[in-house]
């Protein structure tokens, strides 16, 4: 299990970690299973990201990093790669970006680095819309207690 790969010493998780690549490449374990993974600094540790960092680098050869992009990247893949290239916040998409690339697999972030150009946009854009609604809801209420006192 993902969630238990800090307990194995270095050579066990590369073993382990080269298993699953060769598993994931030969399509005997579905792609979706990667959906484990969360690729951020609170959810990793330094174990989970040398595994990630052997799993990716395994996968890049055995496929090629076009290939691996094309798979990673797949429109019917996005929700199952989620937490691999987290769109949460802009933090945590810069993490993933920059795990890939120091790992020299920067190629498969190329969608991520262009959703990175528009995120300031789209994370103002959401919290002027939040603000608007919440402004919505205090002259609601504040109406509402006019009326009450009114009454």
């Amino acid at each position: 299990q993902y969630s238990l790969i800090h307990r194995l010493e270095t050579n066990k998780l590369r073993n382990v970690a080269k298993l699953f690549a060769h598993l994931f490449a030969s399509d005997a374990l579905p792609w979706p299973c990667l959906k484990a993974i969360r690729m951020t600094e609170d959810d990793t540790t330094s174990s989970s990201r040398i595994f990630c960092k052997i799993l990716f680098q395994e996968l890049s050869e055995l496929l090629g990093l076009k290939l691996l992009s094309q798979k990673l990247n797949a429109p019917d893949m996005e929700d199952a790669m989620s937490g691999i290239f987290p769109k949460d916040s802009m933090r945590n998409a810069r993490f993933s970006i920059n795990f890939f690339t120091s790992i020299g697999l920067g190629g498969v972030t190329d969608a991520m680095r262009e959703w990175l150009k528009h995120a300031p946009a789209q994370f103002a854009a959401a919290a002027a819309e939040k603000a608007a609604k919440e402004a919505e809801e205090r002259a609601a209420e504040e109406e509402r207690e006019r009326e009450r006192r009114a009454a």
